[in-house]
């Protein structure tokens, strides 16, 4: 049957123009800073590799996510929907910042939704998870019950680079490394490093046939640990800016060991690797930078939701280009789907779009005129070049992002009918969505406020 599916694959790919399906690298980081990357000029943090990629890929001016916190974000990505038309709303899952009648064992992606790696196991992949899951820690959650062959990870969104103690194995069952459905196993090494080398070994176990593999990092989330022979690499920094350089260190050394894989094993130019992150940094909690962006995770200022993005793309993405409108990673799925040789239109009720006749110029159109956020009363609105950010606290504010990229010169008093039309733009569009199946405590509400305020350049 995988034959069968595999060759029904390779006729559509080249029906559709491609030579063969490429094999999907898809690399995700947790919480770095928009700045924090040499491709985007950091002086501090040493990127080697990712530096290198991006030279060799097409970068995103404008790459967004669809949640300025992690677990739904991924939920908007691994859907192409979103997330707010499940009732996965802007808040993580499950956990102790949740407000909800439901348990914790509850809160999930749901299981009515199609997820990437379900289109792409169609398609005749293999498909593998590696990392950080966050979408859900009971059984019918699990990655290898929502399109994955392989997995190995933890459950939840957060844990130890280190092995846990037995005393944590206990009191964080979700946070426990886990190799595909309830082999528990606690590494051995630095989680950064130990996720890389799985994702390697993912890759030379399926070189001959399409794979689709998501190496989902947790780094450079909290707790901040950094590897020591890491950490003696910056001398001249301390606290969480010293271990945010070598957790970052580590992850670029991992990204790095995975390409030169793709290169050992002749996949290079058959491999499409997308790198991106899945919210902004928490500058507070991490050290992170986001500069020339305002705000930090948590909020809707474009350092919240506007993320680094790099793909290498073979026949595709020009070496050292830029794409300069605005996508999001709701369009990774049907991208994905169209290059693995599916069939985009048949994709229902998605909110992503196929990149890949933008990106080679056949579409000249942006990918999207309007982009929304939504956390309970908060929400913001991307039409075009203008933004709307509704707050609860607060009058709703209006920047124009062509020349303000900063978000420093507010003209809702200038230009009064616009926030009106926009206003009513992003309440229409809430109407479309369902209710949220679980809200933030109202006290980290606040605090997402205060951090906003905190953290605007």
């Amino acid at each position: 049957m995988r034959l069968l599916v595999l060759a029904i694959a390779l006729l559509s790919s080249a029906i559709s123009g491609f030579a063969a399906p490429p094999n999907i690298v898809l690399i995700i980081s947790d919480d770095a800073g928009y700045a924090d990357f040499g491709f985007h000029g950091s002086k501090v943090m040493r990127t080697p590799h990712l530096d290198k990629l991006a030279e060799q890929s097409m970068r995103f001016e404008q790459a967004y996510v669809t949640a300025a916190v992690c677990g739904p974000s991924r939920a908007g990505l691994f859907t192409g929907r979103y997330q707010q038309r499940f009732g996965f709303e802007e808040n993580n899952v499950p956990g102790y910042m949740s407000e909800s009648c439901l348990p914790d064992d509850e809160m999930g992606l749901p299981l009515d939704q199609t997820t990437v790696a379900d289109h792409m196991k169609t398609l005749g992949y293999r498909t593998a998870l590696i990392g950080k899951w966050h979408q859900g820690n009971a059984d019918r959650f699990h990655p290898l019950k929502r399109g994955f062959d392989e997995f190995y990870g933890f459950r939840g969104g957060a844990r130890s680079y280190f092995a846990l103690r037995d005393a944590e194995k206990l009191t964080r069952k979700e946070d426990r490394m886990e190799r595909g459905f309830g082999e528990f196993t606690e590494p051995d090494r630095y989680a950064t490093d130990v996720f890389a080398d799985e994702t390697i070994a993912f890759i030379e176990r399926n070189r001959d046939v399409p794979f689709f593999v998501v190496l989902s990092f947790n780094a450079v989330h909290a707790p901040m640990q950094g590897e020591a022979e890491d950490l003696k690499q910056f001398p001249e920094l301390s606290g969480k800016r010293k271990q945010l350089a070598a957790m970052t260190l580590a992850m670029d050394r991992g990204c790095g060991n995975v390409l030169k894989c793709l290169t050992k094993l002749g996949l290079e130019e058959n491999t499409m690797v997308v790198f991106t992150n899945d919210n902004g940094g928490p500058s507070d909690s991490n050290a992170s930078i986001n500069t020339p962006l305002s705000g930090t995770k948590a909020n809707h200022l474009e350092g919240g939701i506007r993320v680094p993005f790099l793909m290498r793309w073979p026949g595709v993405t020009p070496a050292g280009s830029v794409y300069p409108h605005p996508i999001s990673t709701l369009d990774l799925l049907p991208t994905f789907v169209s290059a693995g040789g599916g069939d985009v239109a048949s994709l229902k009720q998605i909110d992503g779009v196929d990149l890949h006749p933008h990106l080679t110029g056949n579409e000249e159109d942006r990918p999207h005129q309007t982009l929304y956020w939504k956390k309970e009363s908060r929400g913001a609105i991307r039409d075009g070049d203008w933004k709307l950010l509704r707050f609860p606290d607060r009058p709703a504010e209006l920047y124009d992002l062509r020349n303000d990229i900063s978000e420093h010169n507010n003209l809702a008093e200038k230009y009064p009918d616009r926030v009106r039309a926009m206003y009513k733009q992003l309440f229409d569009w809430e109407l479309t969505l369902d209710r949220p199946r679980w809200q933030l405590k109202r006290q980290y509400e606040g605090a997402a406020m205060k951090r906003m305020d905190d953290y605007r350049n």
